[in-house]
């Protein structure tokens, strides 16, 4: 009979678990982590990350170059309007996260003539963001830094190679099929790794 208690108990438990990661998690802008994640003594993440290429990708898509990609792949929009070129170069595109927005929109207020909270959002999301790589944050933000393993079953997502790829890959236009995407070389140019402990 304890056996049974056993099994039942178990098969709950893992019911629960498999639950709260099927759940969705909300994009929260990388603007959210830069409080924790911004001393030298902790990593100074923030800076390293706004430092770097992913911090300014949306931007990118605003270039001379781009527009000629743009145009060469015969798209219909510009490439920081163009879902082909969104996903890889803003954190969530078509994941609950950046979308493209009607000019009203960006120019919504508060009373006090400052951005609304969407459009502060939105504009939080216009990069690859920690959330592009580690995963939405809504759900994690507070549990990460103090139980990693709860953090990974809401929604917190450790960037491997599989995960740079998603992007880093064939089908981008400005990928270098001759040198491929070397994932150690790669991750030594963004490397944001907190201090181990003395």
């Amino acid at each position: 009979m304890k056996k049974i208690v056993i099994i039942i108990a178990g098969i709950f438990v893992l019911g629960l678990v498999a639950n709260e990661a099927a759940k969705s998690f909300d994009y929260i802008g990388s603007h959210k982590c830069k409080t924790c994640h911004k001393s030298e003594k902790k990593g100074a993440q923030y800076k390293k990350w706004e430092a770097g290429p992913h911090a300014s990708a949306f931007e990118t898509l605003k270039s001379e170059k781009s527009a000629k990609i743009a145009t060469d792949k015969g798209l219909k929009v510009p490439a920081y309007e163009a879902p082909e070129c969104l996903v890889c170069h803003v954190t969530g595109y078509g994941n609950g996260g950046y979308e493209t927005q009607t000019a009203d929109f960006w120019a919504e207020v508060t009373d006090k003539g400052k951005p609304t909270k969407d459009v502060k959002r939105m504009t939080a999301l216009q990069s690859v963001g920690c959330e592009a790589c580690h995963g939405a944050a809504s759900g994690y933000k507070k549990s990460h830094k103090k139980d990693k393993a709860l953090a990974l079953t809401q929604g917190l997502i450790e960037p491997t190679e599989a995960v740079c790829v998603t992007c880093h890959n064939e089908k981008s236009p400005t990928y270098d099929k001759e040198k491929g995407f070397n994932f150690e070389e790669r991750w030594k140019a963004i490397d944001h790794s907190t201090p181990k402990a003395e």
